[in-house]
């Protein structure tokens, strides 16, 4: 299989390039940057921006199929930079493939595409988008979704995955966020503490992708469909950050806020960061607040039985390795 993976550079992207040079496939990373640690590998690294529409068409030449997992994933930013890269880009990508008459396009979605205002227990793909968003990332994630989805077609069957929360070695941004604001005193529970949320491990999140391209064609039934990814189990979330942080040796968040405060808080803190046009994340937002006191966690029984998704690495033994990474990081 002859694959392109744009984003391949990022935290996801670089797991699917690996995961699919090491059983011996021909794969291409794209990124912005230089990946000098894939080019090692043997892995050929296209350097060129999602935005550049002419690039991507010749990257996209002569390849089976194309994983997109480039996207802007911040909670805050300008709304013409979320545009430009998740939907734009995104434009390019679905361009590319039906000019090159790519056969395949596994498109990285994200659950927040469905996530309103209320608690997601247990949701099957059914659920609808909602309305309104809290964020110029789920807003922009949805539309581009919608589009690859839309595009589905006998000359080139698409497939969205939906992985929520990915940890693992190697996250440059969730887990090693959380510990630093742990280690500062900064971290502060948000809601009761018994929201039960879905989280991904690194090497189960790359997995689903490559194995749904590897069933996905115009008669499966997963093209045209988008999947929820999880490790299958939810977990406590504050309980499960509280072990990750005693293993690491590091005290616990004392202090704790009523999700509704939080909300108004980061209402508040949005309504100021956009009148001073600062485009540095704020503490709070209402969107982070809802994530961190609500429950939100997916039915998979879809996945497990349209392309055979079951986690390979559990909870524990992620948690694990990544407490050894973390460790090692530290030193």
């Amino acid at each position: 299989m002859k694959a392109l993976v744009t984003g391949g550079g990022g935290f996801l992207g670089s797991h699917i390039v690996n995961m699919l040079h090491e059983q011996g496939d021909e794969v291409v990373a794209l990124g912005r940057n230089r990946y000098p640690q894939l080019e090692k590998m043997g892995v050929r690294v296209v350097q060129a921006d999602i935005r550049d529409s002419e690039a991507i068409r010749q990257a996209c030449a002569g390849m089976d199929v194309v994983f997109h997992a480039a996207a802007l994933p911040s909670i805050w930013g300008k709304r013409n930079d979320f545009w430009e890269i998740n939907v734009e880009g995104t434009v390019h990508v679905i361009d590319a493939c039906k000019k090159a008459s790519v056969p395949k396009l596994v498109y990285t979605s994200s659950p927040s595409v469905v996530f309103g205002r209320q608690p997601l227990c247990g949701v099957d793909e059914s659920t609808p988008y909602p309305k309104r968003y809290l964020a110029h990332y789920p807003r922009t994630k949805a539309i581009a979704e919608r589009m690859v989805l839309e595009a589905n077609a006998q000359h080139l069957s698409t497939i969205a995955i939906r992985p929520h929360l990915i940890w693992g070695p190697g996250d440059p941004h969730l887990i090693p966020r959380v510990v630093e604001r742990a280690k500062a005193g900064r971290l502060v529970q948000v809601g009761n503490g018994k929201n039960l949320v879905d989280i991904t491990y690194i090497d189960n999140a790359a997995r689903a992708h490559i194995q749904a391209a590897e069933v996905l064609s115009p008669t499966s039934p997963c093209a045209g469909r988008a999947y929820f990814i999880s490790q299958g189990q939810p977990v406590s979330l504050w309980s499960w950050l509280g072990d990750l942080l005693e293993k690491l040796n590091i005290d616990l968040p004392r202090r704790r806020i009523p999700w509704w405060l939080a909300y108004g808080v980061g209402a508040a803190m949005e309504a100021a960061y956009s009148t001073l046009r600062l485009t540095i994340e704020p503490p709070m937002t209402r969107f982070v607040s809802l994530q961190l006191s609500q429950s939100h966690y997916f039915n998979m029984r879809a996945a497990n039985k349209d392309f055979g998704y079951i986690p390979a690495i559990t909870t524990d033994e992620g948690t694990e390795r990544l407490v050894e990474w973390l460790q090692r990081r530290k030193a």
